[in-house]
């Protein structure tokens, strides 16, 4: 399974980003996806993730700011960043946990590449 993110860049304190994930390769189910974060010298941390069924999860920092959604059909995940603050500045991994078929059913999780987020004047 491969995750290609894209959507980030530089961005304004107040301005808004909408990165996306796609998921591709020999899917056969995708369960939770989320996006991570890690600002240089911190650990990554969960942002948010989301179920099949749209369950969503944030952390504190982030909530009524960021929104998680997803298209099951298109095996990809967005997330609606508003309101930026030069804190949310991070390299943001998106992550899924997914079944694959390749003559028997593998579960696993999976990372993308990462997408620099950089709020500043």
């Amino acid at each position: 399974v491969q995750l290609q993110a894209s959507g980030g860049g530089l961005v304004q304190p107040g301005g808004s980003l909408r990165p996306s994930c796609a998921a591709s390769g020999s899917i056969f189910s995708i369960n939770v996806m989320g996006w991570y974060r890690q600002a240089p010298g911190k650990q990554r941390e969960l942002v948010a993730d989301i179920s099949p069924g749209g369950h969503t999860n944030y952390v504190d920092s982030v909530k009524g700011r960021f929104t998680i959604s997803r298209d099951n059909a298109k095996n990809t995940a967005y997330l609606q960043m508003n309101s930026l603050r030069p804190e949310d500045t991070a390299v943001y991994y998106c992550n899924a946990h997914a079944i694959t078929y390749k003559g028997g059913y593998y579960a696993d999780s999976y990372w993308g590449q990462g997408t620099q987020v950089t709020v500043s004047s």
